[in-house]
């Protein structure tokens, strides 16, 4: 069931349940939002790939590539596909696991503290218009209700493992938007 929250800042979003979360630490305060991007298989858009990664249903046998992720228990709150369309598969107040062994100024483990959205898209091409405009909405929603400080690539929190968003997210337009 979406929260009232959730329901303000995602109108029109679909919710599919994913198995990949669980509570976060008692007292533990959203501060940190951490912008993604994923595809699959890589470098393709559209199909249902990263809904099946993100609810334990990604078949190793329909793709190559797939062989090596399908064990994975990854998740994150939201995923934009690359014509706005938003899918919620964890509740903001859960601890999605998207972050992995991550750390922000000094602090370990993101998940606990953090909101993760992916972007339907890859290192190696921009993100659409469309995408840009969903994300700030979905972050002004979110600063009105959690008292996030930081807004981060995974590259920034994970960067010896990752580099998304990658090159091609533009940082300026994104915080133009949001102010």
């Amino acid at each position: 069931m979406l929260t009232r929250i959730q329901k303000g800042c995602l109108d029109g979003a679909r919710f599919i349940a994913s198995p990949y979360f669980n509570e976060r630490p008692i007292g533990e305060m959203i501060t940190l939002l951490v912008i993604h991007n994923i595809s699959l298989p890589p470098k393709q858009y559209g199909g249902p790939y990263v809904e099946q990664l993100f609810t334990g249903n990604l078949n190793p046998k329909e793709h190559v590539y797939f062989s090596t992720i399908y064990h994975l228990e990854v998740s994150s709150h939201l995923f934009i596909r690359r014509d706005g369309e938003v899918v919620q598969f964890v509740s903001f107040d859960k601890r999605a696991w998207h972050a992995g062994q991550s750390c922000f100024e000094g602090k370990a483990n993101c998940n606990d503290y953090s909101i993760g959205i992916e972007l339907e898209g890859c290192d190696f091409e921009p993100f659409n218009e469309i995408q840009y405009q969903q994300l700030a909405k979905i972050t002004q929603c979110l600063k009105h209700y959690y008292p996030i400080q930081a807004i981060v690539g995974h590259s920034d929190i994970a960067p010896i493992r990752k580099t998304d968003p990658g090159p091609y997210f533009d940082w300026d337009y994104y915080n133009n938007l949001v102010k």
